[in-house]
Order: C-alpha cells, then structure tokens, then sequence
C-alpha cells in the first residue's frame, strides 16, 4: 500500500515480477540421495559449533543422503578446517565438505589473520581438488551475533551451509556429464571424418608393420 499525503487516501501499488531470462540456466538439485558428504567442524566455541554442525547435519538427512553417507571429522579450531578439508577432498571419496567452525573477534589482530587464512585456505582447496566446499564458518564481531547466526534471529548458517554442498555437488555433477557428452561428441565427429576422408580417397588407413620373427 502506497499513502497519497495530498489526498489522504491509500493506494494499491502493482509489484510486477521480473522478467524470466531467455537463456536456460544450469542449475544443482536440492537431492543428497546418494552422495557422500564430510563435515569438518572446529571445536573452539563449541557452543556454536555444534548448534551449527547439528542444524548442517540435519540439512543433509532432509535432502536425502544416508546417515552411512555422511562423515563427521573434528578439529581443534578454525585454522585447522582448510587442511582437515584439503585431505578429505583428496580422497576423492565425498562430493562435497562442508566446514563449520565460529570466529570472533578480541582485543588484537589475532582474529583478523586467522580469518584471512581460514578463507583463503577452504577456497584454495576447493578450486584446486575439484570438490565443492561449503563455508560455514561465522566470523563474528560478539557473541550475541554468533547466536543469531546459530539458530536465533538469522536463521542458522549450517543448515544454508549443507543445501550450498548438496546444490554444488549436483551442480558438478551435472557440468560433468554435459563435457563428458561433448567430448564423446566430438570423438565421435572426428571418426566420422576420418571415415568419410577414406571413403573418398583423400586418406589411407595407418597400418603397422609387422617385425621379422627372428
């Protein structure tokens, strides 16, 4: 509703909702059913971590992955989460990993360098294995706002933390079979010329020669 001060009246205002776009997006499926998934979770500030961990955990189970299929892994603090994540990737065995830890903020720069390295380190390990990782660590200036985030007013980001892992995995998923088909594709095309090119004369077969049996 929309008040007109000159007439003192009200007036419906029309919302129009934005176009759709023309071009067809790809996009990841809210379906865990079937992937594996770790959770690496810190256990400084527990009082968080674990509302978080618990709401990430539930988020997955509510998508469809099995209980067997999800990993817990738990490390002393924040700094620690990259590499704990870096090795899971490696294995190649989860389709995403999923890191929950709580930082805040004190009296020096201590919080500022470990925010930095925790960032940098989960990114770096996510571009470089190939694997989705979900970043579900708060970086928080008081407690009270740790809280929100948790569970309170904010909703809790471990719940948004696990359907971004769940989105990522289909996501990759899905761009792998589109380049898998296109490189089948493009085989496929490069046998057909080659057989068309003999056909016509303009190519002649590789053949190996055979050695003298000696």
């Amino acid at each position: 509703m929309k008040y007109d001060t000159e007439n003192n009246t009200k007036e419906k205002i029309k919302i129009e909702r934005p176009p759709e776009p023309e071009i067809a997006a790809l996009e990841g499926s809210l379906s865990a059913a079937g992937k594996r998934f770790a959770i690496v979770v810190s256990r400084f500030n527990s009082f968080i971590t674990e509302r978080l961990f618990q709401s990430a955990y539930d988020g997955l189970l509510r998508s469809g992955a099995a209980k067997k299929d999800i990993a817990l892994v738990r490390v002393p603090g924040a700094f620690e989460i990259p590499l704990a994540a870096r090795h899971l990737a490696e294995t190649k065995k989860y389709d995403a990993i999923i890191c929950i830890g709580c930082l805040l903020r004190g009296d020096t720069a201590h919080y500022d360098v470990i925010v930095n390295e925790v960032t940098r380190g989960i990114g770096q390990s996510a571009q470089e294995t190939g694997v989705p990782h979900a970043f579900g660590v708060l970086t928080c200036e008081t407690l009270e706002q740790a809280i929100d985030r948790a569970g309170l007013k904010m909703g809790n980001k471990g719940f948004e933390a696990a359907l971004s892992a769940v989105e990522m995995a289909n996501l990759k998923r899905a761009v792998s079979s589109q380049l898998s088909a296109v490189r089948k594709g493009k085989a496929k095309q490069a046998v057909s010329s080659q057989l068309s090119a003999f056909r016509k004369g303009k190519a002649k077969p590789t053949s190996r020669k055979r050695e003298p049996r000696s």
